[in-house]
């Protein structure tokens, strides 16, 4: 428990980190940083991403240095049952994306929103503004560039002086990206989103809340994109399958140890 009276013990899930966190509690610890400008970066945790945790060096690294760890996934939340350290529950990066951009704009926090095409975010920036007329919109842009233009795009976002910065792009992009640029950004927070703005900008539908509760939404998305997500999706969930299977079985013979460590852990200096 840290002196603000959150429990935020960073447990292990088939190996990859992940703070345990309810969603209730991450929206409080994010509007506490984003008031006090404390540099935050956030990554989800999905099965996926614990799958490229194991085989991709460069994200692990970045996993392994971020600020909050939220689980997004169901899958990830009975891995961490099954293990015997169980998580307090599922943190949707799409719901929380809605849910902050809501508490920035009741507490007068700017927002700018970067990634997807120039029409999915020009589409998810007026559909937020719609629920929200008095969200404070810093600013917004496609995330489609050159490496030799990211300085110019940190340039951009600086000079909108932002508390919330929402990445929108995939795995590992988004995480790379926000390592290598956080620290020079004038921003509290950095959330990667993922695919969330089309969601909002009604380019892609969520699967049904019954589908999102029991684990299903990654066989929602499936039907929408089979020739797509065939390969990931029988692949990738496969082998979280046996990763957790194997954790679970190595956490009930050794116990299970949690790394109880403070969400302030990596807390940085702005």
């Amino acid at each position: 428990m840290n002196s603000n009276g959150l429990a935020a013990c960073r447990l292990r899930v088939a190996n990859c980190p992940v703070d345990a966190l309810s969603f209730d509690q991450a929206v409080g610890e994010i509007c506490r940083r984003m008031r006090v400008r404390q540099k935050t970066h956030i990554v989800f945790i999905n099965a996926a991403k614990v799958v490229k945790y194991r085989s991709h060096p460069d994200l692990a690294a970045v996993v392994d240095g971020a600020d909050l760890l939220l689980a997004d996934g169901v899958p990830v939340v009975w891995a961490s049952r099954l293990a015997g350290a169980p998580l307090p529950g599922r943190v949707n990066g799409t719901d929380l994306m809605e849910r902050m951009v809501e508490c920035c704009a009741e507490l007068g926090f700017r927002v700018f929103f970067f990634g997807a095409t120039q029409d999915v975010v020009a589409k998810t920036v007026e559909e937020f503004k719609r629920r929200h007329p008095q969200l404070q919109v810093a600013g917004f842009r496609n995330g489609y560039y050159r490496p030799e233009e990211e300085a110019a795009i940190v340039d951009q976002i600086n000079q909108c002086h932002p508390d919330l910065l929402l990445l929108a792009m995939g795995t590992p992009q988004k995480e790379l990206w926000a390592h290598r640029h956080l620290e020079s950004l004038d921003v509290a927070v950095c959330e990667g989103v993922g695919g969330s703005f089309d969601v909002v900008a009604g380019v892609t539908r969520r699967a049904p809340r019954w589908m999102q509760v029991t684990g299903l939404e990654w066989f929602y998305r499936f039907l929408q994109e089979p020739r797509r997500m065939w390969r990931r999706y029988l692949v990738t969930n496969s082998m979280f399958v046996w990763l957790a299977l194997v954790d679970a079985v190595r956490s009930r013979c050794v116990g299970v140890q949690p790394n109880n460590t403070d969400v302030n852990h990596a807390t940085r200096t702005s």
